[in-house]
């Protein structure tokens, strides 16, 4: 059953988190994540407001976190500290 990865992102350096994009798109792809929505038109309607959201497809939750968890997710990630505020989850589909 396939998974999502629902991230919602509040970029405070531009350049500090240019370097973990560069690197993590690379590290979900191998993985088999496929980026369905990145960054675009977003309406807010309830809650904190996030002015990236970002939803990647997997095929199994199971997948899901084996990407999050790789070493090469995991490099990328050590660049989101001071870059930005996140929020991810894995999200089951139907």
């Amino acid at each position: 059953m396939a998974a999502y990865w629902i991230g919602h992102i509040k970029v405070i350096n531009e350049e500090g988190y240019g370097v973990y994009a560069k690197l993590a798109g690379p590290a979900i792809d191998k993985h088999g994540g496929r980026f369905l929505a990145r960054g675009g038109r977003y309406v807010s309607l309830e809650g904190e407001e996030f002015p990236r959201n970002v939803v990647v497809e997997f095929e199994s939750v199971e997948a899901a976190q084996a990407c999050y968890d790789s070493p090469e997710y995991q490099e990328a990630l050590a660049h989101v500290a001071g870059n930005a505020e996140r929020m991810l989850t894995i999200l089951e589909g139907r």
